[in-house]
C-alpha cells in the first residue's frame, strides 16, 4: 500500500526552477522544483530546500534569493544545476548572470525570474519551507513552463 501511495505522490506535478542566492560573499544556485506561490497579499512564494543543503543557512530572514523558471526545453540550465555544487564550486561558469536590485543572481536563459526576500522559514520534515516576499521579476522570453513529474513520492 505504501509503494502505491508513493507512486501517486509523485505524479504531483511540479515545474523546474533554479534557486539562486547571494549571501555572504558566497553565490551559488541549485535546481528545485518544489516551488508555489503561496499568498497574493503580499506576493510570495514558497521552495522546499533539503536539510542537508549547505545553501539552507544563506537563507535566513531578510536574504535575498531568486527563483529563475526554467522553460520547456531550457536543458542547458536543468543540466548545469541539476548536479549540484559544493560550497566553495562555482556556480555560474559558463552561464549568463545578471543581478537584481537586491544583489541576487537571475540566469538570463530562463524563461522568467522572480526576485525574493526571506520572510519565514518552516520545518517540513526532511525539508526546510522557505517563504519569500517577492520584490520584482520578469518574463524573459515566451515560452511554456517546464514541468516534472516524480516516479516515486519518496525520492527526487
Amino acid at each position: 500500500m505504501i509503494d502505491a501511495a508513493m507512486a501517486a505522490l509523485g505524479r504531483i506535478p511540479s515545474g523546474l526552477f533554479v534557486l539562486t542566492v547571494s549571501a555572504d560573499g558566497r553565490e551559488t544556485g541549485m535546481l528545485a522544483s518544489w516551488v508555489q506561490q503561496c499568498s497574493f497579499t503580499p506576493p510570495r512564494v514558497s521552495a522546499a530546500v533539503a536539510k542537508d543543503r549547505w545553501v539552507l543557512p544563506t537563507l535566513a530572514d531578510g536574504a535575498a534569493f531568486t527563483i529563475n523558471v526554467i522553460g520547456e526545453g531550457e536543458k542547458k540550465l536543468v543540466a548545469h544545476f541539476g548536479k549540484g555544487f559544493a560550497p566553495e564550486q562555482p556556480a555560474f561558469d559558463g552561464v549568463e548572470v545578471a543581478r537584481t536590485a537586491n544583489g541576487a543572481p537571475v540566469l538570463t536563459a530562463a524563461h522568467a525570474h522572480i526576485a525574493c526576500t526571506v520572510a519565514a522559514r518552516h520545518e517540513v520534515g526532511d525539508h526546510v519551507l522557505v517563504i519569500g516576499t517577492v520584490v520584482g521579476g520578469t518574463v524573459h522570453h515566451e515560452a511554456r513552463p517546464a514541468t516534472h513529474v516524480r516516479r516515486s513520492g519518496a525520492h527526487y
